[in-house]
């Protein structure tokens, strides 16, 4: 190969290099460069994202407040955009959004073919069914030739259909633009039974006018792993996100709470001075400031806190944490150490 031929590879390797770092630094810049963070939410998930007295609420806000927290120094400085589920994706690969903190199920289609990447599992979710009470169903082995209301646009609608198909059912799946017209399918009798994820099932019976009409069956028939989503081509930015939901998790584990951030500034643990920013130097690693982590958990709890006050006992949805209790509690959740 001649000089000027390697120049050329080695220009072309060197531009590509750089425009990468370009993208890979894009959007944590472009955050603190506009001082709010864009957050993707859904339209209303009673727990999850809904607006209680003019201000966004839920599982899924508090997430972003914390991230905002972490990179901005400020939980409030999120401006929160309400997506159905066939525009979300959409909406954050065309730069609508920064993160995607809306109940949305980890797949392969979803980061090989859309270009993002999930930031780890917030939520080990489920898909159920609920039916009236007066069709005195109560197992979804009982919906053949029956009609079940279903959202487009989720992963609902594949996965009832793989189950019906492999118990050699025959239903009707009556397709909805959105989770309000589902709901609302369902509540004027359009069909038996509704499936989407089972803490979306908690959250959307508590808008029908009477709730105790309705039943939750104990089905769960799929596994929905639900967290935040970033774009695939910013993995500094992908970094931030992953690692603040990693460090609510670590600070449950560690017993580092609202109420205890005090006494572990105190604390001799090195574990629990490397999460609070008290020694490690590891904030600059994600390009964030030391404390990062304590201010996100001085925000909005550790992992525990995050999850009673919005679906667990402390809720009015009252979802036992089950497989989201701690790996050393019985549960399956498990973050890396922040080390």
């Amino acid at each position: 190969m001649s000089w000027r031929k390697s120049l050329a590879a080695a220009s072309v390797v060197f531009l590509g290099l750089a425009s990468g770092a370009v993208a890979q630094s894009g959007t944590l810049e472009q955050v603190r460069q506009r001082g709010t963070l864009q957050c993707g939410v859904s339209m209303g998930l009673y727990g999850f994202s809904f607006q209680q007295d003019g201000k966004w609420a839920g599982f899924d806000v508090d997430f972003c407040r914390a991230v905002a927290a972490a990179v901005l120094g400020n939980a409030d400085r999120v401006s929160f955009l309400p997506l159905s589920a066939s525009e979300r994706f959409e909406a954050l690969k065309s730069g609508k959004i920064d993160i995607l903190s809306r109940n949305s199920t980890w797949t392969l289609q979803r980061e090989a073919e859309l270009g993002l990447i999930f930031a780890g599992v917030l939520f080990h979710d489920g898909q159920g069914f609920m039916v009236r009470r007066n069709t005195n169903i109560t197992s979804a082995l009982e919906l053949g030739g029956k009609k079940v209301c279903v959202q487009a646009g989720t992963t609902s609608q594949n996965v009832a259909r793989d189950y019906f198909a492999a118990n050699a059912m025959t239903v009707e799946l009556k397709v909805f633009p959105d989770s309000a017209a589902t709901l609302a399918g369902f509540a004027k009798g359009e069909c038996e039974a509704m499936t989407t994820d089972n803490s979306g099932l908690f959250a959307e019976r508590l808008k029908l006018e009477k709730p105790g009409d309705a039943v939750i069956l104990p089905d769960i028939i799929s596994k929905e792993p639900l967290g935040p989503v970033t774009r695939a081509d910013d993995m500094r930015w992908h970094m931030v996100v992953k690692w603040v939901a990693f460090a609510l998790i670590n600070a449950e584990e560690l017993g580092v709470s609202t109420k205890t951030l005090t006494a572990a500034a105190q604390s001799n643990k090195p574990d629990v001075r490397r999460l609070i920013g008290a020694e490690g130097g590891l904030g600059k690693m994600l390009g964030l400031s030391d404390d990062w982590a304590r201010r996100a958990i001085e925000a909005v709890g550790n992992y525990a806190e995050l999850y009673e006050r919005n679906v667990g006992t402390g809720s009015r949805l009252g979802i036992p944490r089950g497989l989201n209790q701690l790996w050393s509690e019985g549960g399956i959740l498990f973050a890396p150490p922040v080390r």
